[in-house]
């Protein structure tokens, strides 16, 4: 089986996290991670920093995959649509680069890295210092991109399946879903 580089993207509008990892015969493994750091400036100009900087890995790791944190319901409806223009930004980026976006709800993320849909911020840093055999936790942001890496690998295949292609899936988005995998299995 090739080797196969995912960059994910945990998107924020002061912080958006970035997590790279190489799925190499079914074992994930750590490239790089980090944040994206954004200047107190307005809004634009905080996207496009975001663009160019989302761009720049895009260039330098050259991933075959791109996975992102969807947009959650905030109480704040403002931090809702920022929230939502920052994955705007990163997704174009991947696009541009004619990248398939993949999208996952962060209760899945966490789910399938911590095995509980709920687990908080500490959690998730340390399942992914553990799965990712890492020395320290990464940084919450980083180690949120990392998380959403590491469910896109756990989904993406199983089974020999690629998840989001093939006829088996027999739904309109052709994707797979957990249910879908365990059925042909």
């Amino acid at each position: 089986m090739p080797k196969t580089r995912i960059l994910a993207i945990d998107p924020g509008s002061r912080i958006t996290g970035f997590g790279i990892i190489d799925v190499i015969n079914g074992k994930s493994v750590y490239v790089n991670s980090g944040c994206i750091r954004l200047p107190d400036e307005v809004l634009s100009v905080r996207l496009k920093h975001i663009f160019q900087s989302v761009s720049a890995l895009l260039e330098e790791y050259k991933p075959e995959e791109f996975a992102i944190e969807e947009v959650f319901l905030a109480k704040n409806a403002n931090s809702a649509l920022k929230l939502g223009q920052a994955r705007g930004a990163a997704i174009v980026a991947a696009s541009i680069q004619e990248l398939v976006v993949y999208e996952y709800a962060a209760r899945r993320v966490k789910q399938s890295v911590v095995g509980n849909g709920n687990a908080d911020k500490t959690q998730v840093q340390m399942m992914v210092q553990l799965l990712l055999n890492l020395t320290s936790k990464p940084q919450a942001d980083a180690a949120d991109a990392l998380a959403i890496a590491l469910c896109h690998a756990n989904t993406r295949t199983s089974g020999g399946l690629e998840y989001g292609v093939g006829k088996r899936a027999g739904r309109a988005s052709k994707r797979w879903t957990e249910l879908d995998v365990r059925k042909t299995l």
